[in-house]
């Protein structure tokens, strides 16, 4: 199974909970208690956050977390890069790739596209929408029609990304 580490996911749900209101500077505690995560857990994932350069922290009475940019510059991609580090479907999809397979596998190519499919995918996703609570509008495309979860396919005529977001 392919999925992201706990705290990848608990990275993702502390910067929605500050991206829904970006000008509010928050504490650990605060944020723990209100997301319902551990404080140990939030205050190690905001450090990895800060690290990063996704997140910004002021000391002080008045002092706390807040977004280093607007949510709507801030990517899935760069979530998952400040947790996992850079994205990558397999060893042979990261650009210093060294694979003892490589002259004989046949599929590291196909892995590549997919990889940066997939990567296209997350860095298209902005944390502005994933913070919202209504489910994101994911549209797919296969050759020159474009298909969405809840309409028929229609002719693009134009070059469109394996996967983007619908903007509705």
């Amino acid at each position: 199974m392919l999925k992201l580490s706990k705290m990848t996911d608990y990275a993702a749900v502390l910067m929605a909970h500050i991206a829904r209101t970006p000008d509010q500077l928050f504490t650990a505690t605060d944020i723990a208690e209100q997301v319902q995560i551990p404080k140990p857990t939030v205050s190690k994932a905001l450090k990895m956050l800060q690290k990063s350069g996704l997140l910004v922290s002021l000391r002080g009475a008045q002092g706390g977390y807040g977004l280093a940019r607007a949510p709507q510059q801030i990517t899935a991609s760069d979530i998952i890069d400040a947790i996992e580090g850079p994205f990558a479907m397999t060893e042979c999809s990261q650009e210093d790739a060294l694979c003892d397979l490589q002259e004989t596998c046949g599929v590291a190519d196909n892995w590549q596209r997919v990889s940066l499919a997939m990567h296209q995918l997350l860095n298209s996703i902005t944390l502005a929408q994933l913070a919202q609570k209504e489910p994101l509008q994911l549209q797919w495309i296969s050759g020159t029609d474009l298909f969405s979860v809840d309409a028929e396919p229609k002719k693009t005529g134009i070059d469109i990304p394996l996967v983007a977001l619908s903007s509705r």
